[in-house]
This record gives structure tokens, C-alpha cells and sequence, in this order.
């Protein structure tokens, strides 16, 4: 898909997730999320920059390390995930972080201005992580520190039916590059490429726990990556690629209390690194 293009789809596409994302996904992230924050050891006073901050899970964790001395910038391609991470932050309370629309392979800020720079599950939708991590390379301050999260391995994450699945049904992939920043040691690499040092990486085993067949389904097409195409489907294809989903996940399906409970594998890749 044409650079250009893709970011377009990405924008309009985390556009209409927004308001779902959270209630979906964050107590699924969050084990990634924690990793991510715990290998960049923010300190109080510091400046961070989060790149595809999305609704600021990350962000305002961020903003309560460095304390009222600090100051967090979040960033996102998605106006209205701009928008509900602002409303996060001032429904905390919390008065030192800002948030902006911008696109992370063009940052809009000064160079080394920060004292480190995150991104949690954002490097996978940009047509070019490289540039996006060089960005982040230019505005961090020598010592800096980079943290990062992807997903990882195709075969290691079990809803990643969801994607072939949706591509049966549009023109062209939704997001064609998606789990190549999973793959070995692919991060890590561009990480050194981009001018990183001391680059460190390592997977987490994780478990994506859904009530039932609507939560998870809502997760993979109302919630996520295939928003965009999902809006676009009338009724007969999406309970068409609803079904084909349930099937891809059924071998995770268990018996609990309140019905019957899906227990996906999943898999996060972090990498830190300095300036």
C-alpha cells in the first residue's frame, strides 16, 4: 500500500476505534504497557515524548512518574484519540502532560528536547518505523532513553486471523507489514540503524481474555486495526467475517461461570535503547 495511503486508512481508521479502544484493549495491553514503562526508569522532572499515545494509556502513567516537575507530550495521527486522551488526562487530574495531532515519522518538535521517548504498539501501522525511529532519535538528548512495544510473532498471537480474514473482503491488505517488527531480532536492528545504542530486547508470553464471542470480536473489528474496513461492511460480511473469526479463535474457547470465555495467546516484543 502507497505510504501515504496507509496513513490515511491508519488515521480515519483509530478515528472511528477511539471511543472502543480502552474498554477493549487496555487491560489487554497492559502487561506490555508496564514492561515498556518499567525498562525506561522515568524520573522525576523529566521530559517524555509518547509516540502513538492513542488514548493515553500510556501517557498519563508517564505523566504521575516524572511528577508535577515533569512534562509529557503525546502524540497520535488520530485526532479523536488526541481528543479522548486529553479528556483522560483532565478527568485525573492531571496538569503536565499535553497531547497533539501529529505523524510520528515527521515529529513537529525541536531536536533533543526529551528525555526519553516511548511508543507502545504504534511502530506497526507506520509505512516507515525506520524514519519514525530516527525521529525519535533526533529529539532525544544525548543518553536519552528509547522503549518500545510491537506485537510479536504472527504464529504466537492467535487473533491474528482477524487480518486475513478482513483482507478476503477489501481491495487490498489492511495492514500488510503488521507483525514484521515481531519477527527475531527486526527491532532491535532497526533500532541500531536508526543510531541507538546499547539496544536490548526481549518477548513476553501474554493471554488476551475475552467474556465471550461479542467482546472478542469487538476487539479485532470494532476496537482495532480493521476498524476502518469493518465500518465499510454491511450486515451479510460482517456476520460473514464474525463467523470465519470465532472459528480462527475457537481452539482458546473455555467453559467459565458467566458462559463460554476465550483465552488467546498472545505475544509483545519491548526494546529499549539509548542515545
Amino acid at each position: 500500500m502507497e505510504p501515504r495511503l496507509q496513513r490515511r486508512v491508519q488515521r480515519y481508521g483509530w478515528d472511528l476505534a477511539a471511543s472502543e479502544y480502552e474498554a477493549l484493549w487496555q487491560a489487554q495491553l497492559a502487561p506490555a504497557q508496564a514492561g515498556l514503562l518499567a525498562s525506561a526508569s522515568l524520573a522525576a522532572g523529566e521530559r517524555v515524548l509518547d509516540v502513538a499515545c492513542g488514548t493515553g494509556l500510556v501517557s498519563l502513567q508517564a505523566a504521575r512518574a516524572v511528577g508535577a516537575q515533569g512534562r509529557i507530550l503525546g502524540v497520535d495521527l488520530s485526532g479523536q484519540m488526541v481528543d479522548a486522551a486529553a479528556r483522560r488526562a483532565s478527568d485525573s487530574g492531571l496538569s503536565n502532560v499535553d497531547f497533539a495531532r501529529m505523524d510520528g515519522e515527521a515529529l513537529a518538535v525541536p531536536e533533543g528536547c526529551f528525555d526519553a521517548a516511548l511508543c507502545a504498539f504504534g511502530l506497526m501501522y507506520m509505512p516507515e518505523p525506520g524514519q519514525a525511529l530516527r525521529e525519535m532519535h533526533r529529539v532525544l538528548r544525548p543518553g536519552g532513553r528509547l522503549g518500545l512495544a510491537v506485537w510479536g510473532e504472527r504464529a504466537r498471537c492467535g487473533w491474528s486471523a482477524v487480518f486475513p480474514i478482513v483482507d478476503a473482503e477489501v481491495a487490498s491488505e489492511v495492514c500488510p507489514l503488521f507483525f514484521r517488527l515481531g519477527q527475531a531480532d527486526v527491532l532491535a536492528r532497526l533500532c541500531e540503524g536508526a543510531g541507538f545504542q546499547a539496544v536490548t530486547q526481549h518477548r513476553i508470553t501474554a493471554t488476551l481474555a475475552y467474556t465471550g464471542g461479542d467482546q472478542a470480536c469487538d476487539a479485532a473489528f470494532v476496537g482495532g486495526p480493521v476498524a476502518l474496513a469493518w465500518a465499510r461492511f454491511d450486515e451479510g460480511v460482517r456476520e460473514r467475517v464474525r463467523a470465519r473469526y470465532l472459528e480462527a479463535i475457537a481452539p482458546w474457547q473455555e467453559e467459565d461461570p458467566d458462559g463460554r470465555g476465550y483465552r488467546v495467546p498472545a505475544e509483545f516484543v519491548l526494546v529499549s535503547a539509548i542515545r
